[in-house]
This record gives structure tokens, sequence and C-alpha cells, in this order.
């Protein structure tokens, strides 16, 4: 008899999408019935996907969120309807992975988890918002109150946002009362890092693994094709400082502009994955490119730059910077989280990072691609997505 494996995310694109389905088919060829809940955007025809919920349960959802700050507590219709679905699939396992971003009621949720399902519970945490009162980072923020009691919240009006009312305390002392004393449950983080801070909040209770998130490394890879440069504009013969993001917010785009006053000529800036009105704004010698899902093109931008600058303070892994590192790229970090984890002796890591201008990283980051940059040292193991792929399974088992 087939084991079956329940999935749940916000989506089945993206980063931590694409990491579901990828667990998914995998599981499935290793004679697994998988199934992928997921709450916004489009199904992944690879695999089965069921949606929870819908527009108008998702809209309700985010005008909970701005006007009374309870984000995690619509979708209470959805939530159940699929709670009932995952009765009747009846699994062996459930695997959580983002549960917030207006599509999933939290306390419905783990009200079953605690008090009617027997099988394996694994939740990746992809962030930190399971142990807040609110946030998904506090880095950049400075915050410290998730180590005890979180309450007047300095970043209210960040994700998710509320327009008015502060229910931090509140969110963090039902996050501490549902997500308690759960058989069965097994932490994963992609980081030492994280896990670091996993195991200061009242998740650390729990057994925690760390399992590094992967990339298919059959492709990306060091691969040159000179179109690159006439389909994006990008100009010859330059030494090209990339950057790429999924999304840009918080992601450290004001590091780039400050550095673009800094550059000589021989040098242009390429962003990866702006929006319009970015594209719009940026100055006339930065390269802006659209968020592209052509991951050919993206091997190649990868390929033929000089560094990947990835001035995120908050990185609970950093895909890109193991994307571009494949590549033959050297890259400059930060060493607020994560991705200090990832580099080594041939890339840049900038201490003390958050208490720095931004005058004085562009500094560092122009002496350091002033020099001859070597490629960078690649263990063509430990970052496959395969090893990703096969340490879950063996949670699974």
């Amino acid at each position: 008899m087939k084991k079956k494996l329940v999935q749940i995310n916000v989506v089945c694109n993206g980063s931590t999408g694409r990491i579901m389905c990828d667990i998914a088919k995998k599981a499935t060829e290793e004679g697994f019935e998988a199934y992928c809940f997921y709450g916004r955007g489009n199904p992944n025809k690879d695999v089965n996907c069921i949606k929870i919920g819908n527009k108008l349960s998702v809209y309700y959802h985010v005008f909970l969120t701005r006007l009374f700050n309870l984000h995690g507590h619509g979708s209470y219709f959805a939530t159940k309807k699929m709670i009932k679905q995952i009765k009747n699939i009846d699994p062996d396992v459930i695997h959580l992975h983002n549960i917030h971003g207006y599509y999933l009621n939290f306390k419905v949720l783990f009200k079953y988890l605690k008090s009617d399902y027997k099988g394996k519970i694994i939740w990746t945490l992809h962030d930190c918002w399971a142990f807040t009162g609110h946030c998904a980072h506090f880095t950049v923020a400075k915050c410290n109150k998730w180590k005890n009691c979180c309450g007047n919240c300095p970043q209210i009006k960040s994700y998710p946002k509320s327009l008015f009312i502060d229910n931090s305390k509140k969110q963090f002392l039902l996050k501490k009362e549902m997500f308690s004393n759960i058989e069965n449950l097994i932490i994963v983080t992609p980081s030492n890092w994280l896990k670091s801070l996993v195991e200061k909040s009242f998740l650390g209770e729990y057994e925690i693994k760390v399992i590094n998130n992967g990339i298919d490394t059959n492709i990306f890879k060091p691969t040159y094709d000179e179109r690159i440069y006439d389909k994006y504009n990008i100009p010859k013969g330059q030494k090209i400082i990339l950057g790429v993001a999924n999304n840009w917010y918080n992601k450290g785009l004001n590091y780039f502009l400050n550095l673009n006053n800094v550059l000589s000529s021989e040098y242009t800036i390429v962003l990866v994955g702006v929006n319009n009105k970015q594209l719009d704004e940026l100055p006339k010698n930065i390269v802006g490119v659209i968020r592209t899902d052509n991951i050919n093109d993206l091997v190649n931008i990868y390929s033929i730059s000089t560094v990947l600058f990835n001035p995120s303070h908050e990185e609970t892994f950093s895909k890109v910077t193991i994307e571009a590192k494949y590549c033959g790229t050297s890259v400059i970090v930060f060493d607020t989280t994560a991705p200090k984890e990832i580099i080594d002796k041939t890339d840049c890591l900038i201490k003390n990072a958050l208490n720095k201008t931004e005058n004085e990283i562009s500094k560092e980051v122009f002496e350091y691609i002033s020099k001859n940059l070597k490629e960078p040292i690649i263990n063509n193991k430990k970052y496959d997505k395969d090893i990703m792929i096969s340490n879950h399974l063996l949670l699974y088992k």
C-alpha cells in the first residue's frame, strides 16, 4: 500500500513552491501518493495540486490583516474544507512550508494537527514568522522581543502589514499555544543560522534538522551565449556587477544605487527582478531586467557577470548566491544572516554590515571588485537539489 504525503504552501511556484513540487515529484517516483495544497497563484502541472480557498477568501484575509492585524485568522471555511480533504486522503506525512500569506487559518489547522492527526509532521521554516508575533524577519529592525514575548511591534506596517492595530503580543501568545506540544513534529531549517534562532524561540522544544535548499547543478553551471548581451541590452566588454531578486522589497536596492555613484566607467550594474516602476526609476546606466522565468537566460546572465552582490540583511538561505557560484561567479554578501555560511575564501564577506553606512559598504564592494577575482570553490554535491530532496524523503520514511 502506498504511503501518502500532503504538503502545504502558499504557492506552487517561486522558491518555496518549487521546493514543494520538486519534493512531490521525487516522492511520487519513490512510491508515495503525493498531494500539494496551495493558496495563491497557479498550480504546477507536473504534480497533484489542490487549491485552498479562492480570491474572495484571500481578499477578506487581507482585509482582516490590514484593519485588525489578524493575519492567519482569515480563510476559516477554506481551511476547514482543506482539513476535510486531508482527512479523506489520510496521509502518513504532512509537510508544512509557508503557512502565512493570506490563505490559511493557522488556528484551525493546528487544532486538527494537535487533536486528530496521528501521522508524522514536518515543518520547513523559510523565514521567522512562525515564532514572532508579527513579522517574517527582524534582523534589520534589531528586534529581539520574539525571544520572550512580542508587543509594541516596531514593524507593524511591514509584512503582513497592519494599518492601525498592534496585536503582536496576542498573536505571539496564540502562536506559542498552538505551535507547542505537538507529537511527531520535526522542524526543518535551510541554514544553521535559522536553526540557531529557532533554538532560542518557543519552537526550540522540537528536534530541528538543517536541510540546505538545493538547485539543479546540471543547469546552473558556467554557460556563455553572446546573444544574452543584445537580448537584455547589456553592454559588451564591461565588468558586470549583478543583483538578482524575485522581489526587490527589502533586498537592498538602495545599496546598488549608492554603489553606482562610485563605480568607474568599466563597470555596469545589472539588476534582475525589478518591476516596471523600479525599471523606470533606475539611473540610465543601470541595466534593469524584469523578472524572468527563463532559467537559461538567468544562467547566462550569472555566467557573464564579474560578481554577484547580494545586499540583503534578511536571508534564511539565499539560492541566488548558490546559483551564481555554480555558474562560476564570485559573490559579495553581508554577515548578518545565512549567506555567510555559503561563501568561501574567494568571495567577499562584509562584516558588521548593519552598522555601516551605504558609502562604507560601497567602498568595500569597490575594493573587492577592483582585485583580480578568482573563480569560486564549488562543492558539486552539497547544494544539489537531489541531495535536498533525498534528505526530506529520509525524514518521511
